[in-house]
């Protein structure tokens, strides 16, 4: 099991989120980019386990038009600001995905600009597809050459090329050796050829056996790039599309027919882990596309705990709006400030805060195998199933209360999201869903629920490290020792095992729960 198949990613689109002029004038460099060292402390509450950065690279325009794969986009900062900012996400326990824009470069790319003032002498005209000098480009060049998706400011590369190959692993190397990056999502994976794929996954993995190699593909079968000689996990487009559409036609039905088709007992990506989302630089911001807010905290449950690896879209965590207009994505990728955003819709916030800490919580969230048990048109109940670990999670869509009833084998369970008992009699769970609500119900509540003791008289130092043998003292008031620190065996996720030093009861906790914070409070300090 490696770090990406347990993670929570945050996606920026650095341009926008820095507000970086539209077009790269060749000026001075700014610092921009330094602000996301502001928001460390936000991704950490969140749990978030990598940034991934929309393009970085020197670039024309959007980014996704390169000009240097080993400079830092001058709007953005430099090389040195940049190893920075990695350093310090990494100190974090935060790591750093760089979007590799292979596919295409932008027309003031340094061989491009060779081939238009050499022409046929330039040594490299095959670096680009379809190349040729039988007739003008649309841009006005004395030769034609095949742009991307028909934008003649986007060069197709030619993957076939060893030259090309070996400029852009070069880079990878580059980013990897200097910078300490941990993966890379791929740019229109689609239109790149299969065998640059293994060959870059062979070179990165050799590198960094837990690199995470993840492509953009839209439609098509997901196996074809996400398997074990080419890509580690793709975008989950079909799910992006039935998260919010179930939502809006009251359907719940679409959603669960691709989970199941997918990831269920028999589903055709069963043991790939795929990249979920439900909104990005691309397409209409969530809020924007679904009929009713009220919907918003449902299909981030549901996101969060279906299989796949959720991440969460800049801003979005907030209820941000953003609409496609007049073929324009800019309103998709605004600039944001973090003080201006925590006046925004603070209730989806904290719901997010929360989906996060039970999504570290309960392993059977993360890796657990999907069970349909009842399913409606605007109720659905699903169970995440691990090593013996059960996790249900209800949602109902409906304006009315909606009265669930199922069986189940435990004998106590609890709503984590609302701390709620759930009443269990004779092997049947009930519960009164609220409109418009989502639950999900465990069999012990490690989230909400500490063991209560007196107040702590003294402040002491925070855990940065746990030590076996060494006693700590909860926020609660609670002293205890610490017995172990363990691994899950399947997770390989570190655990805490320690004694209550006044009942002698034996607890055990996530090291990163263990470690963590509650509220404004260090959960444990040592005495």
């Amino acid at each position: 099991m490696n770090w990406y198949d347990n993670a929570i990613i945050y996606h920026i689109y650095p341009l926008g989120f820095c507000g970086a002029p539209k077009f790269n004038d060749g000026g001075e460099v700014v610092y921009r980019l330094d602000k996301v060292l502001d928001w460390i402390d936000h991704f950490k509450e969140m749990n978030v386990d990598a940034v991934y950065f929309g393009p970085v690279f020197e670039s024309v325009e959007h980014g996704y038009d390169t000009t240097d794969y080993k400079t830092i986009d001058r709007r953005l900062g430099d090389n040195n600001s940049f190893k920075n900012i990695c350093n310090k996400l990494h100190e974090n326990g935060i790591r750093v995905i760089l979007d590799g824009v292979f596919n295409h470069v932008g027309r003031k790319f340094p061989q491009f600009v060779d081939i238009q003032q050499k022409g046929q002498g330039s040594g490299y005209c095959d670096w680009f597809q379809n190349l040729n000098f039988g007739g003008q480009s649309p841009c006005g060049d004395n030769f034609w050459y095949e742009g991307w998706n028909g934008h003649y400011n986007l060069v197709k590369l030619n993957l076939r090329n060893v030259g090309v190959c070996d400029h852009l692993i070069d880079a990878v190397n580059y980013w990897i050796e200097e910078f300490g990056i941990d993966g890379i999502r791929f740019d229109a994976a689609d239109c790149i050829d299969f065998d640059f794929f293994r060959r870059i996954r062979s070179f990165c993995k050799g590198k960094k056996p837990d690199f995470w190699l993840m492509g953009e593909i839209i439609h098509g079968d997901y196996m074809r790039w996400a398997n074990p000689e080419m890509l580690d996990s793709v975008t989950n487009y079909e799910c992006y599309k039935g998260l919010y559409s179930s939502h809006n036609d009251k359907n719940y039905f679409e959603i669960d027919y691709s989970i199941n088709r997918q990831s269920g007992c028999n589903g055709i990506y069963k043991g790939v882990n795929l990249y979920t989302f439900v909104d990005n630089h691309d397409v209409n911001r969530l809020a924007s596309t679904v009929s009713n807010p009220a919907y918003l905290p449902l299909v981030y449950t549901m996101m969060y705990t279906m299989p796949g690896i959720p991440s969460i879209y800049y801003g979005s965590e907030y209820g941000i709006q953003g609409r496609k207009e007049n073929n324009s994505d800019d309103n998709l990728r605004p600039c944001l400030y973090l003080p201006d955003m925590e006046r925004e819709n603070t209730d989806l916030y904290r719901h997010i805060v929360k989906l996060g800490r039970i999504y570290r919580a309960y392993p059977a969230l993360r890796i657990g195998e999907y069970h349909t048990i009842i399913i409606r048109n605007q109720q659905i109940l699903y169970s995440k199933e691990l090593n013996g670990q059960t996790v249900y999670v209800a949602l109902n869509l409906s304006e009315g209360e909606f009265d669930l009833s199922f069986n189940t084998s435990m004998n106590a369970l609890v709503d984590v999201v609302s701390a709620r008992t759930v009443e269990v009699n004779n092997g049947n769970a009930y519960i009164k869903m609220p409109p418009f609500s989502s639950m999900i119900i465990v069999s012990d509540d490690i989230v909400n629920v500490e063991p209560e003791q007196p107040a702590a008289e003294a402040v002491q130092e925070s855990v940065t490290e746990v030590i076996p043998g060494a006693k700590y003292r909860h926020f609660k008031g609670g002293e205890y020792e610490v017995i172990a620190v363990a691994r899950h065996t399947e997770t390989q996720e570190e655990l805490v095992v320690y004694k209550s030093l006044s009942t002698g009861e034996i607890w055990a906790r996530p090291k990163s729960i263990f470690i963590g914070s509650a509220g404004n409070e260090m959960r444990f300090t040592m005495i």
